[in-house]
């Protein structure tokens, strides 16, 4: 059904409401699933549905446990993480103008942090190259096997040009988790290469491949050795639990780091020629049948503006459902 994106922006904020985060909190929450749902991103309002994102009882107060001039570990104590890695995007921010680079891990997390390329994008923004890194609980089979071992392990980087950043946004897993749900919330089955039952068979029902494992993002050993980086990136590096080892479901890690091209050249330089070779590889011979070759994040930046001009988006009609039922409108 297609609704307007300020009655998805309302409903947004009053389901992230009724889950006892405060005003600020919901902002800040809203924010990032309205980031993903313009840019068609799986990681969207779908989180406010099944189990939703209540906030934990044992929630504390957010600390820098470990910091350095150009880095910091911060202890989330429960909080969720949209809010705890929102918080080390700030400080890396801030170090990083300071120092030319910056690095920061959080830990002790246990829920998703959304779409990761927003985070990426808001250091672009800042006229900073963004790096983020994201592990959750054991999803993924490793090639080769069909137990999950590694979570969908996102990672985004994003690099300033004078137009729009460019931001590879992606799961090194062939879909994510909400992915499925999204799926199970809608009744459509999924493509029989992304995910294995609990037995190893091959499943295009989303609700055994929640109870079986996901794919690598290229179904072979490849993506499984970047699956392995963001495991250890995000996960011994930072505190956090990682291959079912410690506490994985309470203690998700994520890795943020950023580069000021003023290390090596200037923002203005790099900005310029980011975008000429955008231009050129957009301008590059097409294969019959292509009309338009994108570069990362062009496509989602592109129908994320044009969503807005028109005031209107498209949301699945069961999962307008639901959201209306966890806002209170039904």
């Amino acid at each position: 059904m297609k609704i307007s994106i300020k009655e998805l922006e309302e409903l947004t904020r009053r389901a992230v409401k009724k889950y006892g985060y405060t005003d600020e909190e919901v902002q800040v929450i809203a924010d990032v699933m309205l980031y993903a749902q313009l840019r068609d991103n799986n990681q969207g309002v779908v989180k406010l549905i099944d189990k939703g994102i209540p906030r934990d009882p044992q929630a504390g107060k957010i600390v820098i446990e470990k910091e350095r001039p150009i880095s910091a570990r911060i202890n989330g104590n429960k909080n969720h993480a949209m809010l705890v890695v929102g918080r080390a995007v700030e400080i890396v921010e801030e170090k990083a103008k300071q120092s030319g680079f910056a690095i920061a891990g959080t830990f002790n997390t246990n829920t998703s942090s959304g779409a990761i390329g927003y985070y990426a994008s808001r250091l672009a923004a800042a006229g900073l190259i963004g790096f983020a890194f994201g592990r959750s609980p054991q999803r993924v089979a490793v090639y080769g096997s069909y137990e999950p071992v590694f979570g969908t392990n996102p990672l985004a980087i994003a690099i300033p040009s004078d137009q729009d950043p460019i931001v590879l946004d992606m799961s090194t897993a062939a879909t994510s988790y909400f992915g499925l749900v999204e799926a199970q919330t809608a009744g459509r089955s999924i493509p029989a290469d992304i995910a294995y039952d609990n037995e190893g068979n091959p499943t295009t029902d989303p609700q055994k491949a929640i109870a079986g494992a996901i794919r690598s993002f290229d179904r072979s050993y490849k993506g499984s050795g970047l699956a392995l980086i963001g495991e250890i990136l995000a996960g011994p590096l930072v505190g956090a639990a990682f291959c079912g080892i410690g506490d994985s479901k309470g203690n998700w890690g994520h890795l943020i780091f950023a580069i000021d091209p003023e290390l090596l050249t200037e923002r203005e330089t790099l900005a310029v020629q980011v975008s000429e070779i955008t231009r050129k590889v957009k301008s590059t011979r097409k294969l019959p049948g292509v009309d338009e070759i994108f570069v990362p994040g062009e496509k989602e930046s592109l129908l994320a503006r044009e969503r807005r001009e028109s005031g209107l988006i498209e949301v699945e009609d069961n999962l307008l459902a639901e959201l209306r039922k966890v806002a209170g409108e039904v």
